[in-house]
């Protein structure tokens, strides 16, 4: 006889437990993929925790607890502008220490629109200066790119009537509240998972590179193909695109450049160990050649070690030149002195010495990226390194001057933000539109770098205001004036806002925020269903001036200008190599295509750091730009080199005819290039063009020739390998089969 079961025990009990225990195991998953996901939807409602944490906490506190609604409004703004419209990249630490530095620049912008309003005239001035010079430094890299956005809020916030010079106490005190809460939250409560740095990455491919040049150093003298790839997939991950934005090395100052040069060298070094000339079957190569690659595997494990301590940028147990790196110095001089009797040995050594030398620039850029001005020494010549005795300010004004003018889309965004503040500002200032700086944030948040990117931005945008004022206007009629209703609403409102709004993209983001703003208006103030109306309608005007600006104030992106500089680098690229090849000369003799080089290849790095930080760009198929960047580096080293050899071009008539063919014929290269990353001529481009003339012939390695010869050679070698990925790289271009 079975014995009866009563409520709560047996089968029930297990089913009931179980059920829990699922739910709890369910719920634990979700925390941890809360608290480390690295995807977009963890990523997100982390920074909607944050952002909703900072902002309910200076808003209850001052509105409900305080009774003052002005601190209330600047501490829940603050927040919300430097959070979610501003977009500073990085972990949650890395964006609080921007935070501490932005948070005097928000009391000074506060200050500024406060004493601004006293007058529309003053008002619209303050937004032409103060919008271009915010929206200008983004030239700066993309931490201060990403700040601006919300800098510009807070300046346009106070700077709308009345004008109140008696509340700027109270602003400010919202205004400190709000953005230290904000510092406080993202420093501390669920923090980002740690992403690879750049520096890592180039560590990485340091140690590739150590591994690729003790291959090369041993039988049989000749990488695998695993190694190969590997080098191709560790100099690929350099590509400042393919890293985190946080991490990207876009800065103005020391460090970032170095780091900048850091990637272009370690990538330059894989590239020249990838092309190293296998030597022909059952041939030993020079001992000075195995001994030069022992010493590239040695120093490229101590840079490796060098950015992988911890201490680096306090320590300094060597000096800036490790041990490693000064024996590989010391080896290079040695080897370069040494004529190989073999015409296909002074070949080979040539390229060595080019492998060698690229060790030593990535020895001194990580120096220079890991230490600062530090790294070089008085009396030591910085050479491509121009910057790294520079102050900070001088390197700031320096970038910044360089964007000074319409060929900048740094400028050219200023201008267009600054212009579309301006109208948005006046119009609000003449018609007296209800919480017009609704409108301005319009402008701020929906206005693109390209004219068919805003005109698909506003009308997602528009839509989703639309709706979301539809449902706003809804929940304050039936609510009425019960603000406690909207305390509840608004924190989870707000939760779920911040979280669907990057994911499901503008239109989503403006319905949720329209409905943000309402529940957090109707409770400083009695509101009803006209105020989802004017929200509508301030987006409305808001967007249509930045379409109009848009249109009419350089409505391309930068990946136009990037585009004309990089034609005017390799242009002035084929200059200096059909120069150099060209020169019989004494050695160490100068060209002046070299000048030419140097400045075009700093407007195009400058390009290229603008194009890093103006958009976000996913890393798909596209021109490398870094690639052409790298040539440019390597035609204006390389020609120093080649210029720096002994001995002249060659006298023999056959060898002196064939240096002369294959600088020609790669300059021609260049040049073709060059048309294919104008966008300007690409249109009116012969399809299919091809460099004139031929490569080398094989039987140059039996010429009898100087090792200035050989050293040309090697580098108009890896000149083709470089026209070769650029073509890869590039869908519009073609480029012939390597020679």
């Amino acid at each position: 006889m079975g014995i009866p079961r009563g409520p709560g025990t047996g089968s029930d009990t297990g089913t009931g437990t179980g059920r829990i225990g699922r739910a709890g195991h369910r719920a634990s998953r979700a925390l941890t993929a809360l608290r480390t996901g690295t995807g977009t939807l963890p990523a997100a409602a982390r920074r909607a925790v944050r952002v909703t944490l900072a902002a309910c906490v200076g808003f209850y506190t001052f509105l409900h607890v305080l009774r003052l609604p002005v601190p209330a409004t600047y501490a829940l703004f603050a927040a919300v502008a430097l959070a979610v419209l501003s977009r500073i990249p990085g972990t949650g630490r890395q964006r609080s220490a921007q935070l501490v530095r932005v948070l005097p620049v928000a009391c000074v912008l506060v200050t500024l629109g406060t004493l601004l309003a006293v007058r529309n005239w003053a008002a619209v001035a303050g937004m032409l200066v103060i919008g271009f010079c915010l929206a200008f430094g983004a030239a700066a890299g993309p931490r201060q790119a990403g700040a601006a956005p919300g800098l510009q809020l807070l300046f346009i916030l106070p700077c709308f009537p009345p004008f109140a010079p008696d509340e700027l106490g109270e602003r400010l005190l919202g205004v400190v509240v709000g953005i230290l809460l904000l510092i406080l939250a993202e420093a501390w409560v669920l923090p980002d998972p740690p992403e690879p740095s750049y520096r890592d990455r180039v560590a990485r491919a340091a140690e590739v590179a150590a591994r690729c040049a003790a291959a090369l150093a041993a039988p049989p003298y000749a990488l695998s193909r695993a190694a190969a790839e590997e080098a191709v997939a560790a100099g690929e991950s350099l590509r400042p695109s393919r890293s985190p934005e946080a991490e990207r090395p876009a800065g103005p100052g020391v460090r970032e450049r170095g780091s900048a040069h850091s990637g272009l060298a370690a990538r330059t070094l894989l590239a020249r160990l990838h092309a190293l000339p296998v030597p022909a079957a059952g041939v030993t190569p020079l001992p000075e050649s195995l001994d030069l690659l022992r010493g590239v595997e040695a120093a490229a494990r101590e840079i490796g070690a060098l950015l992988a301590a911890p201490s680096a940028e306090t320590s300094r147990p060597r000096g800036p030149d490790g041990a490693a790196r000064l024996a590989l110095a010391a080896a290079r001089a040695g080897a370069a002195a040494v004529v190989p009797a073999l015409p296909a040995d002074r070949r080979r050594q040539a390229s060595v010495l080019e492998v060698a030398d690229a060790a030593l620039v990535l020895g001194e850029a990580v120096d220079i990226a890991v230490w600062g001005r530090g790294a070089v020494g008085d009396g030591r010549d910085t050479g491509r390194f121009w910057y790294a005795r520079r102050s900070e300010p001088y390197l700031w004004w320096h970038r910044l001057a360089a964007h000074a003018g319409p060929r900048s889309v740094y400028f050219q965004n200023a201008v267009r933000i600054a212009l579309a503040l301006a109208v948005a500002r006046t119009i609000a200032g003449l018609d007296t539109l209800p919480h017009g700086f609704w409108a301005m944030l319009a402008v701020l948040s929906l206005t693109r770098t390209t004219a068919v990117q805003t005109r698909h931005t506003v009308r997602s945008a528009l839509i989703g205001t639309f709706l979301g004022a539809m449902a706003a206007g809804a929940v304050l009629t039936l609510a009425g004036t019960a603000s406690t209703a909207y305390a509840f609403i608004l924190p989870p409102l707000m939760l779920f806002a911040f979280t669907t709004g990057p994911l499901h993209g503008v239109g989503w983001g403006q319905a949720m925020f329209t409905n943000v703003v309402a529940m957090a208006f109707a409770q400083l103030s009695p509101s009803d269903w006209r105020l989802a109306e004017y929200r509508f309608l301030d987006v409305l005007i808001g967007s249509g001036i930045g379409l109009v600006v848009g249109l009419l104030a350089w409505p391309r992106g930068a990946h136009d200008e990037l585009g004309r500089a990089v034609a005017r680098l390799l242009r002035a690229a084929a200059g200096e190599v059909a120069a150099t090849t060209r020169d019989d000369g004494p050695a160490g003799s100068e060209d002046l295509d070299s000048a030419e080089v140097q400045r075009a290849l700093t407007l195009a790095e400058s390009a290229y750091a603008q194009y890093q930080g103006e958009a976000q760009r996913p890393a798909g198929p596209g021109p490398d730009w870094q690639c052409a960047l790298m040539a440019g580096h390597h035609v204006l080293w390389g020609a120093r080199r080649v210029r720096a050899s002994p001995g002249g071009l060659p006298a023999a008539p056959v060898a002196e005819r064939r240096m002369r063919e294959y600088g020609a014929w790669v300059a021609e290269g260049f040049l073709t290039a060059s048309e294919r990353y104008d966008v300007l001529r690409r249109a009116a481009a012969p399809p299919g063009r091809s460099p004139a003339g031929s490569g080398p012939e094989e039987a140059d390695s039996s010429l009898d020739a100087p090792p200035r010869y050989y050293t040309a050679l090697a580098w108009l070698d890896f000149l083709t390998a470089d026209l070769v990925r650029m073509a890869a790289s590039h869908p519009a271009q073609r480029m012939p089969v390597t020679p």
